[in-house]
């Protein structure tokens, strides 16, 4: 279990049940799970629901199991399963004892299967997709019985044991749990138990020809486990009375509970699995773990630290209505974790040169090195910033016009003066231009005395830019993201949600120059480049020889102004 701080003394209505059932002695002690679907990677939905179960364990000493719930072959890879268990890792929790599936307990269904047919509760039935639909009637009016519903057990047996072994096609018989084809909640109305399914499985091979439902599967999972709260989303509080009839019906070794809390909603996200996967089928992104996806694998290439995704989770409430919340507390939950621990430094994004004439005259060396905090609050250490005649700053810090207020343009205008973050103040004197007429380098000079000084009486520098040694920097890739969707529910109403895509979200930047120190950094090191933004050396690409970085988030919130 997590050894993380922000877990402690959660409180909700789930953690006050649990504490009942502690005092009451209704249990010694907790057993949750965490029970993922093994056909799509995590997603921030799923973080809430991993703190939930996990945190509920630690606050209460009791345990948390995770449990592949993998009844579906068809849509489910070991490349999920190897990604799931990486991303709870990585949040910082740790399962109680053995990875559990639901396919360890296959032999046990099936024997429960046959249990409910000899008590006259469940029998082979073949309609058709088509035909079950029609009898299974709508909300507002009852369902009428299929003809097979009384089917003798015998027979019922015998079919379903060669729907196990493979001698019927799919889609021609399943088995069914005979309960309510009047209940007003559909989920009574014979639910399907076993369907045919001639699919190999990731851990149990060619075995089986039919597979449980996730509705038979997910409470008796639970049972044999001796979970003691199963924790899911409001979206199963429907599935509730049928969780329970199968505790009833069967000869479980435990009796637990379901508890159902609201579900995280994101603006300006899709969280459908479908529809993550449509995205990465059609190529609009490059992955799974795309810095612009909202899986956790995706966040955490973007550089969203496990600490920052937690604080997000535990700050959400945990009621039992679902909710949507602004996208924008999730970026201040990583703005906030960076701007107090990600060490500084300097990257010019869009580069032009600058020619530093005067630095022969007062600087005896080639290179005179700089020191800098790599974090003005707290004790990270210091920065070698080599200082060199020919330097990079951004295009966008400097500018001809003279006529620009020094209020509104705080950065190096011709003529004028700027400071160099943790260097020197100079002085623009010329511009050097191509046939085209655009600035290919600025000519200025420094003001001796003035690195960590204030310029003589006079000098009153415009304000501070930050650059780059030109000769002594390292080019770097640098891909700058932003939100994916520029539409507060991209899958609302009646739009496709592709029509909402952010054509600004990807932007990917060759000629960057950093300071060189950057080049050693390790892959997901997050840094904060000054007055750029929040960035994270590339999980896979950087490299010492080729620096990739990734932008994470910036200094402040602009969609706020959109």
């Amino acid at each position: 279990m997590s050894s993380q701080s922000n877990t402690s003394q959660v409180s909700n209505f789930i953690a006050q049940i649990i504490e009942e059932d502690l005092d009451s002695g209704k249990h010694a002690s907790i057993l949750t799970r965490f029970p993922p679907e093994p056909n799509g990677y995590l997603h921030i939905g799923h973080a809430k629901s991993i703190c939930v179960n996990f945190g509920l364990a630690k606050q209460f000493g009791g345990a948390c199991n995770l449990r592949f719930d993998d009844t579906n072959p068809a849509k489910e890879e070991q490349e999920y399963v190897d990604a799931i268990k990486q991303d709870v890792q990585w949040l910082g929790f740790q399962w109680n004892d053995e990875v559990r599936y639901a396919s360890d307990y296959f032999d046990q269904f099936y024997a429960w299967a046959q249990h409910l047919i000899r008590e006259g509760k469940a029998y082979v039935c073949d309609l058709s997709a088509e035909e079950a639909s029609h009898y299974r009637g709508w909300a507002t009016e009852p369902g009428k019985p299929s003809p097979y519903r009384d089917r003798s057990a015998e027979e019922s047996l015998d079919l379903l044991e060669r729907m196990k072994n493979g001698e019927f096609e799919e889609g021609s018989r399943v088995l069914r749990a005979k309960i309510d084809m009047a209940s007003p909640n559909m989920n009574l109305r014979d639910p399907i138990l076993y369907r045919i399914r001639k699919q190999s499985h990731h851990q149990t091979g060619d075995k089986w020809c039919i597979y449980p439902s996730y509705d038979f599967a997910h409470g008796q999972e639970d049972a044999i486990e001796g979970i003691t709260h199963s924790i899911c989303t409001m979206e199963f509080a429907d599935h509730r009375p049928l969780y329970e009839w199968f505790i009833e019906n069967l000869p479980v070794p435990s009796q637990p509970k379901q508890y159902e809390f609201g579900r995280l909603n994101l603006n300006y996200t899709v969280t459908s699995k479908r529809k993550l996967k449509q995205l990465v089928d059609d190529a609009v992104v490059a992955g799974w773990d795309d810095p612009r996806m909202p899986t956790i694998s995706g966040l955490r290439r973007r550089g969203f630290t496990a600490e920052s995704i937690r604080n997000f989770c535990f700050g959400l409430p945990v009621s039992k209505s679902d909710g949507v919340v602004d996208i924008a507390q999730l970026e201040f939950s990583i703005r906030d974790d960076l701007d107090k621990n990600a060490p500084r430094a300097m990257c010019v994004l869009d580069p032009v040169k600058l020619v530093v004439t005067n630095f022969a005259e007062h600087i005896d060396a080639e290179v005179e090195t700089m020191v800098a905090p790599a974090h003005p609050k707290i004790d990270l250490g210091e920065r070698q910033l080599p200082f060199t005649a020919e330097l990079y700053i951004d295009r966008a810090d400097f500018s001809e016009d003279t006529t620009l207020s020094r209020k509104k343009f705080k950065r190096l205008v011709l003529g004028e003066y700027i400071r160099l973050r943790s260097a020197y103040v100079i002085k623009a004197d010329d511009v050097v231009k191509d046939d085209s007429g655009e600035i290919v380098e600025i000519r200025a000079s420094l003001v001796p005395g003035t690195v960590g000084e204030n310029p003589p009486e006079g000098i009153k520098p415009r304000g501070v830019i930050h650059w780059v040694s030109a000769t002594e920097g390292k080019q770097a890739k640098v891909r700058i993201y932003d939100r994916l969707f520029n539409h507060p529910a991209p899958d609302k109403g009646e739009d496709d949600f592709m029509q909402h895509l952010n054509p600004d979200s990807y932007l990917e930047l060759d000629n960057c120059w950093v300071e060189p120190g950057l080049a050693a950094a390790v892959p997901e090191s997050g840094f904060q480049f000054e007055r750029e933004g929040y960035f994270v050396a590339d999980r896979y690409d950087h490299s010492s020889e080729a620096p990739v970085f990734n932008k994470t988030i910036g200094l402040r919130d602009t969609w706020a102004n959109k």
